[in-house]
């Protein structure tokens, strides 16, 4: 996924929390308790585990679609009504994509919604390894891809249990989002639109006609060793409250040290379109390491080592838990 730090050219005049409905507060009482179910960080690292096991995901490949199936099915499999999204798209260097976004919803029939979100697809080229042997080999995606992908499995398996929620969820998995333009290439006019390709189709094509939600959350790169989740600047741009809202429910269910209130970076990633184009206020939980050399994004980003070996149960659980404090607190 498009890892790079991105600055606007141009910052849309889209309001901060400028969606088509207001965030509505959390109640008073759950803003400051733990409240929901608690979140298995065994079975969201087992969904991350059972997706690596295809193979990487890399678009129009046997392994991607075959992973796309079988994420389908387990939505399905918690009772959620799952639209397979299909469209061919155009890679940076003119490769036909086909690609499919996955998305899955927890009564439908509810006005009243939340978007989820993550990226499903693995990037093709590791192209920040620090071999450059490696720079055209495909990356496994555990933590960039399937972790998030993962952690909605788990909250749409708990949800779907509890049926407690009287609002709707959405759980959109964007495909075609790792075809960025590559470090090794010499394309020298990449604006940032050669990422999030499935992002931005849906974001101009949605799913349903008139698709609204209250606001959204991207999950991206949510299961690496030692990762904290700082304030994304774009995020803060376009939905400073949930921002806070988000990073309040951390600090009450007791995960506040994986969320410093200190700033991030900002970064060119899937809810870029959704803000920008959807105009659903989304943010983006997203890991930033000040003080590593290889990238600020982890020592594993766009690399082979994001693998299994370099996920972590302890940061699936602090994220995975702050996204059901959200959702049982909204009312």
């Amino acid at each position: 996924m498009r890892r790079l730090l991105y600055i606007f050219v141009v910052m849309t005049a889209v309001c901060a929390c400028g969606g088509r409905k207001g965030a509505v507060s959390q109640g008073a009482d759950d803003a400051r308790r733990p409240v929901g179910p608690v979140f298995s960080a065994d079975s969201a690292y087992a969904f991350c585990e059972a997706q690596c096991a295809f193979g990487p995901r890399t678009m129009n490949s046997e392994a991607h679609e075959q992973c796309g199936e079988w994420i389908a099915s387990k939505f399905r499999s918690y009772g959620m009504e799952v639209i397979m999204q299909k469209a061919v798209l155009n890679g940076f260097d003119g490769t036909r994509l086909n690609s499919t976004n996955i998305i899955a919803s927890y009564k439908p029939e509810q006005t009243t919604r939340i978007l989820l979100c993550a990226h499903w697809d693995s990037r093709p080229w590791a192209d920040n390894d620090p071999d450059s042997a490696n720079w055209r080999k495909p990356v496994m995606a555990a933590n960039d891809g399937a972790s998030g992908v993962a952690v909605m499995l788990e909250t749409a398996r708990l949800i779907s249990a509890a049926d407690s929620l009287a609002l709707g969820v959405d759980f959109v998995c964007f495909d075609a989002e790792d075809w960025g333009v590559p470090q090794w290439s010499d394309r020298t006019d990449d604006n940032g639109d050669s990422w999030a390709l499935g992002a931005q189709y849906w974001a101009g094509n949605p799913h349903r006609d008139g698709y609204e939600a209250r606001f959204g959350i991207l999950l991206d790169m949510v299961g690496g060793q030692e990762a904290r989740f700082h304030k994304e600047l774009v995020s803060k741009h376009f939905a400073p409250a949930i921002v806070d809202k988000v990073w309040s429910a951390a600090s009450v269910a007791g995960f506040g040290s994986y969320f410093p209130t200190s700033d991030g970076g900002m970064v060119n990633d899937d809810h870029v379109p959704v803000n920008r184009i959807a105009r659903i206020p989304t943010i983006d939980i997203i890991p930033y390491y000040p003080d590593c050399e290889a990238s600020s994004f982890g020592p594993t980003w766009h690399t082979v080592d994001d693998d299994m070996a370099h996920i972590d149960k302890a940061t699936l659980k602090a994220v995975g838990q702050t996204v059901v404090q959200v959702l049982f607190s909204e009312r």
